[in-house]
């Protein structure tokens, strides 16, 4: 059987083998391929990889051809164009390319994974078997663009920056631009036969969006730096909380800023760590020219209320560093307005960081709350700092949580089990034709 793996990046292993930066983004995504390309001839399986590069990369640019195809750890994969800086535009050369690809390869089975890129339609459109194509459901832009502006206030919705007007890059821009995402994901999801997901979320969207799709259900293995280290109480930092990431409203970090003040009133010492981008760097000229409107608005809010000492912001971290600063966290933060099943939540209970996570999308069938997390409603965020502070104040809860989420975790993201999931899928799908 012949897969071929449509992903939104470069896989680490590619990237090493080209001596490229490895993009801290989907990383379960190497685990899963890691168990594939060590048992290809076991399984009957034949693995190839194909993902966009934008112009501006020196290997693309010079090669005019349809893609590059090149190997990896003894893996064909494939790269073609696409200008992922602007995935609200519809390429139809993708299609051509795509084509080409599928061509080369002749797959038994395409799997892509995501539908938050034009790239996904584009595949389904050039090999036009929806009984051969399967989805693998993540976030959902359409349900994204719903939910984008996460209570804001519209004075903040339609301020924009240098920067913003320049790249046409505000708030209500960047709205639109899901919103657009969200018709091809919509018109890609109508055309497959075939569907991943794992949540009671993403099994109704795929009923409403994907009506002649089967949907399998299958949970995701994580990053293998996950599995091996477990949180200890006598080895945090007291009272930090920790968030993934805070680049956009949705993930909601202006809600942690509003009730950041009672919190280090009643524990001056509690600090806020954020990964990701930086979206609130300032130092410099290029820095303040390149603010956002979001940027801007949290920065502002975060000298209002004079919290410069509680909040630092700690860039983008591979996933040993992403893993230490778990490690480190008294309570893990998802305080976002819209999530199918969060992978940072995932990670933080595999490691057993206590968790406090708004009750969106899919968390709760990750998270059982009142045992191995809290959940709240996301537009009480009086509960998500009462949440928080139980933790501070009670140790034996935070432990409790702590083992729990441990447990859940294992059983959930079983590397084992859900690489054989998508065996008997793969399986299923051949031999069902």
């Amino acid at each position: 059987m012949r897969v071929l793996w449509l992903c939104n990046i470069m896989l680490p292993f590619i990237a090493k083998s080209l001596g490229h930066k490895i993009v801290v983004k989907e990383g379960w995504l190497s685990g899963l391929a890691s168990k594939l390309m060590a048992n290809q001839e076991r399984n009957d399986i034949t693995l190839a990889l194909c993902f966009p590069e934008s112009e501006n990369r020196a290997f693309v640019k010079e090669d005019t051809a349809l893609y590059v195809k090149d190997k990896a750890q003894g893996i064909d994969y494939y790269i073609f164009r696409e200008d992922t800086v602007h995935p609200e535009n519809y390429d139809a050369g993708m299609e051509e390319s795509l084509g080409a690809v599928i061509r080369d390869f002749e797959p038994d089975i395409i799997h892509i994974f995501g539908t938050e890129y034009p790239h996904t339609l584009a595949c389904v459109k050039a090999f036009h078997r929806p009984e051969r194509t399967l989805i693998g459901i993540q976030g959902l832009c359409s349900a994204i663009a719903e939910e984008y502006m996460a209570d804001l206030p519209y004075s903040v919705q339609k301020k924009k920056t240098f920067r913003d007007i320049l790249k046409k890059d505000g708030l209500l821009d960047q709205q639109a631009k899901f919103m657009r995402r969200g018709t091809y994901e919509k018109e890609a999801l109508s055309m497959v036969g075939h569907v991943t997901g794992r949540t009671d979320f993403d099994r109704e969207m795929t009923k409403m969006l994907a009506p002649n799709a089967r949907y399998h259900f299958m949970n995701e293995t994580l990053r293998s730096d996950f599995y091996n280290d477990i949180w200890n109480i006598d080895t945090i930092e007291r009272y930090s909380l920790f968030l993934s990431q805070g680049n956009y409203p949705i993930k909601g970090l202006h809600y942690v800023i509003d009730i950041l003040p009672e919190i280090v009133e009643e524990f001056e010492e509690t600090v806020v760590y954020v990964a990701g981008d930086v979206i609130t760097a300032h130092d410099s000229i290029k820095d303040k020219i390149k603010l956002s409107g979001y940027g801007k608005f949290l920065l502002n809010q975060i000298k209002k209320k004079r919290l410069q000492d509680h909040i630092r912001f700690v860039g983008r971290l591979q996933s040993d560093k992403m893993c230490a600063r778990y490690l480190k966290t008294h309570v893990f933060l998802c305080p976002s307005a819209i999530e199918n099943s969060p992978n940072s939540v995932g990670e933080a209970m595999l490691l057993g960081v206590p968790v406090v996570s708004a009750n969106v999308g899919g968390v709760h069938n990750l998270v059982n709350d009142g045992k191995d997390g809290i959940l709240y409603p996301k537009d009480k965020p009086k509960q998500l700092k009462d949440s928080i502070l139980r933790i501070f104040e009670d140790d034996k809860l935070a432990m409790s949580l702590s083992s729990n989420a441990r447990a859940h975790a294992l059983r959930t993201h079983d590397p084992e089990t859900n690489y054989r999931r998508l065996l008997d899928i793969y399986h299923e799908i051949n031999h069902c034709i």
